[in-house]
């Protein structure tokens, strides 16, 4: 572990706190990232991760708030690693879980009935207001790497909680909280990008559509945290990255015949 939480923004009447989890005797587990916002007496959970951490993050999310004040559950997309603990946190909090449209019939399959409490996100997106005009925007991210995909912008703190965008895998042991060389960084970027994001349109339109956010940090839902200072190298690389289907023919050009 780097760390079990730390609170990234805090004032008055608002905080916003990471999670990163990993277990080093499971190494066939993917590290995760969870984000919470806690506004006034609301709290919004960020991609609540897997089964197997469920007990951990919820045990650190109520350190900060109790597990009652949770309003809603936000998720990028449909992944394991991002929700096969939801029905351990619907029964655990009155939350309702947003999450895109095409995934709404496909999420009780983690194993509950009670579809009263999914609300769907529609393709262009979603804002939830939170006080003195301040919101979470649910900011479009199709493709990136899910069909149905979304990030979560937090306008007070600057936050842009980026799910699989942005993520980086590191070597058992070199794991850290913060990008400080980008350099070094981009390598456990790199190889995860091209094969799981959908292709170079895909990520030229999102950055397109987040470059002029006010962002003072992005949070991934895998690996380390980008602060400002290289964000721009971040978007400038993903904007020329290519990957997905624009490497369809590498892919099968190496596949046995």
């Amino acid at each position: 572990m780097v760390d079990q939480s730390k609170i990234l923004y805090e004032d008055d009447d608002h905080q916003v706190i990471w999670f990163g989890w990993e277990d080093h005797e499971h190494e066939s587990l993917v590290q995760s990232n969870q984000l919470l916002v806690i506004n006034a007496d609301n709290a919004y959970l960020f991609d609540p991760g897997g089964a197997f951490i469920f007990s951990d993050v919820a045990a650190e999310v109520n350190k900060y708030v109790p597990l009652s004040q949770i309003r809603y559950i936000l998720a990028t997309h449909q992944d394991p690693d991002v929700l096969s603990s939801i029905t351990l946190w619907l029964k655990a909090t009155n939350a309702r879980l947003l999450v895109s449209r095409l995934w709404i019939r496909f999420v009780s399959h983690f194993g509950f009935s009670d579809n009263s409490r999914l609300v769907a996100i529609e393709d262009s997106g979603k804002q939830i207001r939170l006080m003195d005009d301040e919101y979470i925007k649910l900011l479009p991210a199709h493709f990136l790497h899910s069909e149905g995909n979304f990030c979560f912008y937090d306008t007070r703190s600057k936050t842009l909680f980026s799910g699989d965008i942005g993520a980086a895998v590191f070597p058992t042991g070199e794991r850290y909280l913060e990008v400080e060389d980008w350099d070094t960084h981009l390598k456990y970027m790199e190889g995860f990008h091209k094969r799981y994001m959908g292709n170079n349109a895909a990520t030229r339109r999102w950055v397109a559509s987040v470059r002029d956010l006010d962002i003072d940090r992005i949070v991934p839902q895998h690996g380390a945290i980008i602060p400002k200072e290289h964000i721009t190298q971040f978007f400038d690389w993903l904007e020329q990255l290519e990957c997905g289907t624009d490497l369809i023919d590498q892919i099968y050009d190496n596949a046995l015949s």
